[in-house]
């Protein structure tokens, strides 16, 4: 074979080589099985909503409603109706989630996962969920809504401030549900102030317990309010104040440890009136 010959053959191998190449780079992409025209079922939509989950706490809620309460608002015979206890479950549901229209909650049976658990997939139409809120259980509707929010609030899943201040939907999607923000905060207010006279009367005692006195004083219902509270903060500063004067000339390490001990005592109380107590009655106040 002349040299002409080997050149041309090599000429002919080299671009397979080349191609053999670039076919191992180039790699098909993979992809996870998808057909959305697929029949699909889901078996357990409980399964779908986290242990954790406002839904929950509304199912549980509503459950513990006596059937008896709620079978009262209807008569016997007729057509069937949508069971009372399906229907509190997501409305209330629908008002944690601020979503107050019945054609609102209408949609949330037919897109929201917690809402077509609630409703078992059943889709009551808004005029029924209207009906139903406004004319059947209008008063225990009112009174499950605010039981809720603030079962909601204590455990966490929601704050009164993103709740209501975050948007007063309240009052401008459902003019009746106003009164809600004042009836929570009254009854917050009220647990407030329940802990601030724990945390006087836990003044007093020690004030009495310094003095060497083993007698209680008369039971004074004070009013609770931010000048009262900011003059006992000035009191108890004072204190502190003093104490720590004391400390930093006493030379007997004993003394020292006690007086830094007693001092512990009422720095306690002065940090929750000063930031706790008095910013959140300035807060209900306004």
């Amino acid at each position: 074979m002349s040299n002409h010959d080997n050149y041309n053959t090599q000429m002919t191998f080299l671009p397979e080589t080349e191609d053999k190449k670039n076919a191992k780079r180039q790699l098909s992409p993979t992809f996870k099985p998808y057909n959305n025209r697929q029949v699909q079922a889901i078996f357990d939509i409980e399964s779908l909503i986290p242990e954790h989950h406002v839904a929950r706490v509304v199912d549980e809620m509503v459950e513990a409603v006596p059937d008896d309460q709620l079978f009262s608002h209807y008569k016997g015979g007729g057509r069937s109706s949508y069971h009372p206890k399906m229907m509190l479950k997501i409305i209330l549901y629908a008002y944690s989630q601020k979503v107050y229209s019945c054609r609102g909650i209408e949609k949330l049976t037919r897109e929201n996962i917690p809402a077509m658990w609630l409703a078992a997939m059943q889709q009551p139409d808004f005029r029924t969920i209207n009906e139903f809120r406004g004319e059947r259980m209008k008063v225990l509707m009112d009174d499950l809504f605010e039981t809720m929010i603030l079962q909601l609030i204590e455990d966490g899943y929601i704050t009164m401030e993103n709740y209501f201040l975050d948007g007063t939907k309240i009052e401008a999607n459902a003019n009746k549900y106003s009164f809600v923000w004042k009836k929570s905060t009254e009854k917050f207010e009220a647990k407030l102030k329940e802990k601030i006279q724990e945390t006087l009367e836990h003044i007093h005692e020690l004030t009495q317990s310094e003095a060497g006195t083993g007698e209680k004083k008369n039971e004074q219902n004070t009013e609770i309010t931010e000048q009262n509270l900011e003059t006992a903060a000035k009191e108890l500063e004072e204190k502190v104040e003093k104490l720590t004067e004391e400390i930093e000339k006493e030379t007997d390490a004993k003394i020292r440890k006690e007086k830094r001990q007693e001092r512990s005592q009422w720095k306690k109380p002065l940090k929750l009136i000063r930031e706790d107590y008095i910013p959140r009655l300035a807060k209900y106040k306004e």
